[in-house]
């Protein structure tokens, strides 16, 4: 009598714009969760990014390979041609929101046009696109091309900078489910009319909780820090204003903003044009281990997001429930999904950021009143422990993952005949 043969686990492919990357911690910390609770996974990074991560290979796009496209389009074209007709007529009759956007969704066509024999040879069990744009754009038609079956995430960026991602619907209508971090993004997506229980909304999370450092006892002299790319989305020449504000209210303290971005020498110049070059430093880009040292330095954490002319926004910048975990008082705008965490009063303290004298009241409070800053801190760290914990959160993303791997997969559409045939 033969013995039962196991049946192989299941494999899922993840793919990335870039991965690793530095600035983007918060998916290095889901792929640590997933891997722990034993998920077997392969990863794919569409532009630059690669080697290993955590002795996991993270395969790369090589863009040489974009010169196959001349013969691989034609030969795809050939096996699906009705995928090739309906990308032409959305390209015809659809104006892509940006330059930026139109490339990112060719790179992730022609990540698919090309990876599609591979796929084929070695199919996964599952793909997952981290984002909703060229990761997304893959999966769909990897999809479309042969059967397999996907799922996306769709977060801020993806959802309103220049009204969305281009093709944004047409994916998010076929992925199995869809993977949102906050309700503000769930929101979004239920009313351009997508299914609101095929919505998750998983947050990210840490995978170890910082020790709580105790409360600084003289804050006479402040101790604020921001962490945020210099771009306009963050308000930081709001935040500039309000360092004015408390110099001339006679609060005195030192900033420090960590981050790079095109803002940088017109923030540069503000500061010295308000007065306050000398109470501030700007750090430029800092590694993660780094950036912990900052927010073991600092009081309080401010964050002055925005919504952006492109219509970009922030969703919960992870900074603000690492802050929170590591005992760092938060002032935050209320724009965008930070009031998911930051509760008036009770995590946090919120004012809107064309008001400096509200961020003033909130910050001199928080300089004087340790029964009150204690208490937020309290409650700050609750939050993160019941909402932030990126091992609870990744099993609720592979309960999803299970939830649809417990459907045998529909067979995909016979191809067309090749040339050969």
């Amino acid at each position: 009598m033969l013995a039962p043969t196991l049946s192989p686990p299941p494999v899922i492919a993840y793919l990335y714009t870039t991965f690793p990357k530095s600035t983007e911690t918060f998916l290095q910390r889901e792929l640590i969760a997933l891997r722990a609770r034993g998920v077997n996974l392969r990863i794919y990074s569409l532009w630059g990014g690669g080697g290993t991560f955590r002795g996991l290979p993270v395969a790369t796009f090589n863009k040489w390979r974009l010169l196959t496209l001349l013969w691989m389009i034609p030969y795809e074209a050939a096996r699906r041609p009705e995928v090739l007709r309906q990308l032409l007529h959305g390209l015809g009759t659809r104006r892509p929101p940006s330059w930026l956007n139109f490339w990112e969704n060719m790179l992730g066509a022609g990540f698919a046009c090309l990876f599609a024999g591979e796929f084929r040879r070695r199919p996964p069990s599952w793909i997952h696109a981290a984002w909703g744009g060229a990761p997304a754009t893959a999966a769909w038609l990897l999809w479309r091309l042969d059967g397999h079956r996907f799922s996306a995430a769709a977060h801020a960026y993806d959802i309103f900078e220049h009204g969305g991602d281009w093709w944004l619907d047409d994916k998010l209508r076929h992925a199995a489910f869809v993977h949102t971090s906050t309700e503000m993004g769930r929101r979004a997506l239920v009313a351009r009319g997508h299914d609101a229980a095929r919505i998750a909304c998983i947050r990210r999370g840490l995978d170890r909780l910082p020790e709580l450092k105790p409360l600084r006892r003289d804050r006479t002299a402040l101790r604020l820090v921001c962490v945020a790319r210099l771009v306009e989305k963050k308000g930081l020449d709001h935040q500039l204003r309000i360092y004015a504000a408390l110099r001339a209210a006679g609060i005195p303290f030192a900033a420090r903003i960590v981050g790079e971005g095109p803002l940088r020498g017109e923030l540069e110049k503000l500061a010295g044009h308000l007065g306050v070059a000398g109470d501030l430093t700007f750090t430029g880009h800092l590694p993660q281990h780094e950036v912990w040292n900052q927010l073991a330095w600092a009081d309080v954490l401010l964050h002055t997001g925005v919504i952006a002319p492109s219509g970009d926004r922030d969703g919960l910048p992870n900074v603000i429930p690492e802050a929170m975990s590591a005992g760092v008082l938060v002032v935050t705008s209320p724009a965008a999904a930070t009031t998911e965490a930051i509760t008036q009063g009770i995590t946090g303290l919120v004012a809107p950021v064309d008001d400096p004298a509200d961020w003033v009241a909130a910050l001199r409070r928080l300089a004087t009143d340790d029964p009150f800053a204690e208490k937020l801190r309290s409650a700050a760290r609750r939050w993160v422990e019941e909402n932030f914990d990126a091992h609870r959160n990744s099993g609720r993303l592979i309960a999803c993952f299970d939830q649809v791997l417990a459907v045998p997969a529909a067979p995909a559409a016979a191809p067309a005949a090749s040339p050969a045939a």
